[in-house]
């Protein structure tokens, strides 16, 4: 065995993330980060409040929203075993592999028929699949989700896809996105449609694959929307959903793209545009690749009025959107597009002896009460060394603090950039230093505007 070998097996981790996980690292985060200040500030100005559904629910919530024969539950519904009484007598729990469930059974728990309606709720966070990780798809993910329960207008579904579309342009990348949307029409034009379509590929069985053959008799409408080759042959001369529509289903889908027209919102009619989800009716929609379809699609969204009687509440109709950050984040950076960021590094702070290290741990506090991006006394390293750490930290400026200057109460001020250093009193290099950075860039913030409390009449 080599010796290059040798380290190279020592270099091996121990531990790795388990398959289909991934550390959002701080270079990612930038564009988390990014994403949802987008999401929280197009929701506060349309009304939306923040809720956090639990991680896990009972898996039954899952089961009754979503529908046990969806992909969803049969392939990807992320089990967990509780060893309580409680889980026992209520069965396995299950972590989230979406939102609207668990935000629809707090909406029913928690009384919330009784605000005023509709209620409009925006939230962020990991979800789970435990199905084989595909590329670009992870068993933990990361969404965010807007709902509107309580009313069914079809206003309210053109003023949800366009706070989507707002978001989407405000992170730069609805030019590279295109609204599919279609209208599925209730329940029970379904019913009919799910059973011409059963009666169409009678004695055509054998000719689909075998995930379809199962899903034709689990999930019909998932035919539509099937990635194999041979079904959509089949698919296009089967019959087609907007026959079995309702006048009113085909109504409330006119006076959609009338109200989408009047924001405009750009959208494209796509009648094989499906949901493989039970609980939802009438508006469907996606957003998909300009270029390649639904393949790096964003996320998607419709209407679910049925969702919430399903789930033991009062009938109460519902519409929302999911939105996928990891595929979002992909976008981005397809596009060119730098997420900003105050991560930068201002100041590093260099000192050599115990009483200049003492004053520069003072000094470091104070730089950053006042937004000033401070690291510095580290370790006992030289100063040459530390010089070359602030490099590596690519600061803006260094401090410099040695036995010397403590005695004259002065500190030398380096420009990293132009390689520049000067020695200044002490007792004005705060001032200094956020004058040559600017007022706007210092990284400030206070809590006690957030507080209401009594006041002082």
């Amino acid at each position: 065995m080599t010796t290059g070998t040798l380290i190279s097996r020592m270099a091996e981790p121990q531990f790795r993330t388990p398959k289909g996980t991934h550390d959002v690292l701080p270079e990612e985060q930038r564009y988390m980060t990014y994403i949802k200040k987008a999401v929280r500030h197009r929701a506060r100005q349309a009304g939306y409040k923040r809720i956090d559904p639990p991680i896990f629910e009972y898996r039954s919530i899952f089961e009754r929203g979503i529908g046990e024969h969806t992909d969803i539950v049969e392939k990807e519904l992320f089990a967990v075993s509780g060893k309580s009484a409680e889980a026992d007598k209520a069965g396995t729990f299950a972590l989230r592999p979406e939102f609207t469930a668990g935000i629809c059974r707090a909406y029913i728990e928690h009384g919330m028929q009784q605000l005023p309606q509709p209620v409009e709720f925006f939230a962020i966070g990991p979800c789970f699949r435990h199905d084989r990780p595909q590329k670009g798809r992870y068993r933990q993910f990361h969404q965010f989700d807007l709902e509107v329960i309580g009313l069914k207008d079809p206003s309210l579904d053109a003023q949800l896809i366009h706070v989507i579309t707002n978001i989407f342009a405000d992170i730069r990348i609805l030019d590279r996105l295109t609204l599919q949307i279609n209208n599925i029409g209730t329940a029970e034009n379904r019913k009919a449609y799910v059973q011409a379509i059963k009666d169409f590929f009678v004695g055509k069985e054998r000719q689909l694959p075998e995930l379809d053959r199962s899903r034709l008799e689990t999930n019909p409408l998932r035919l539509l929307d099937s990635k194999e080759e041979d079904t959509q042959i089949l698919v296009k001369n089967a019959p087609k959903l907007e026959q079995f529509l309702d006048e009113e289903s085909r109504q409330f889908h006119a006076t959609l793209l009338e109200y989408l027209d009047a924001l405009g919102v750009s959208y494209v009619p796509n009648p094989g545009l499906v949901r493989g989800l039970d609980y939802y009716t009438q508006t469907v929609f996606e957003f998909w690749d300009s270029n390649t379809g639904a393949q790096n699609a964003v996320g998607g969204g419709g209407r679910y009025d049925g969702l919430i009687e399903l789930l033991g509440g009062k009938p109460t109709p519902g519409v929302g959107f999911a939105g996928g950050m990891e595929r979002i984040m992909w976008h981005m950076k397809e596009a060119g597009v730098q997420a900003p960021h105050k991560d930068q590094m201002d100041v590093f702070v260099a000192q050599l002896g115990p009483e200049a290290k003492k004053t520069c741990l003072r000094l470091i506090a104070d730089l950053r009460e006042k937004g000033v991006h401070s690291v510095g006394a580290l370790g006992e390293a030289s100063l040459k060394s530390q010089m070359r750490l602030a490099d590596k930290f690519e600061a803006k400026f260094a401090l410099l603090l040695g036995k010397m200057e403590v005695k004259r109460e002065t500190i030398i001020l380096r420009d990293m950039k132009a390689g520049k250093q000067q020695e200044v009193p002490f007792a004005g290099i705060i001032e200094k230093v956020i004058e040559l950075l600017g007022e706007k860039n210092l990284d400030t913030y206070t809590l006690r505007d957030q507080f209401v409390g009594p006041t002082d009449d």
